[in-house]
């Protein structure tokens, strides 16, 4: 008799298996996944000590273009969709500077400029972010940006030296975007 019920019970439940409902799966979802990670990197970073300003004749003591096709690539260049560019200057000199970034496409003309005026030390350290993308300045800019132009102008003396230790300007700065992956 206990056979007889068991054997009720797993007919029973082979029944069930077969007619019982199973959605059917849907393999199409990856089309509808979206991917869309920060990613943050470092874009410049130059230090320049006071006794090289000093050594430099004129006030033009600093200029460099710096190639820069991170942007150029295909599947970035399509799917960038916006960021933030981050400047940072430090200033611990005597001096009163103006530091230029400018970015330039792959003929030499300007895209896009960010300009600081530094006075001498002491000064809090100078930190800009710039938007690009849907609530910022053009994507374009950074889809066409082939180099970065890095210039200082000393708007004070070649002689002067500042009473801290190791004076120096710092410029520094970063970028965080968003990229589709798919």
């Amino acid at each position: 008799m206990k056979r007889t019920g068991i054997f009720i019970l797993l007919q029973i439940l082979i029944i069930g298996i077969i007619f019982s409902c199973a959605d059917r799966q849907d393999f199409d979802q990856f089309d509808d996944l979206t991917i869309v990670p920060d990613v943050e990197a470092s874009l410049l970073y130059v230090e320049t000590p006071e006794r090289i300003i000093n050594q430099v004749s004129g006030i033009n003591f600093y200029t460099q273009t710096f190639n820069f096709d991170a942007f150029n690539e295909p599947f970035v260049e399509e799917n960038i969709l916006e960021g933030v560019i981050t400047y940072e200057v430090e200033n611990t000199t005597s001096k009163p500077l103006d530091i230029t970034f400018e970015f330039l496409d792959e003929f030499g003309n300007s895209l896009d400029i960010e300009f600081f005026s530094i006075e001498a030390a002491p000064t809090a350290i100078l930190t800009r972010e710039i938007a690009y993308g849907p609530n910022g300045r053009s994507m374009d800019i950074i889809r066409n940006t082939s180099a970065i132009r890095v210039s200082a102008v000393n708007r004070g003396d070649n002689t002067s030296v500042s009473p801290l230790p190791e004076p120096t300007i710092y410029l520094r700065s970063s970028a965080q975007f968003s990229i589709n992956l798919k």
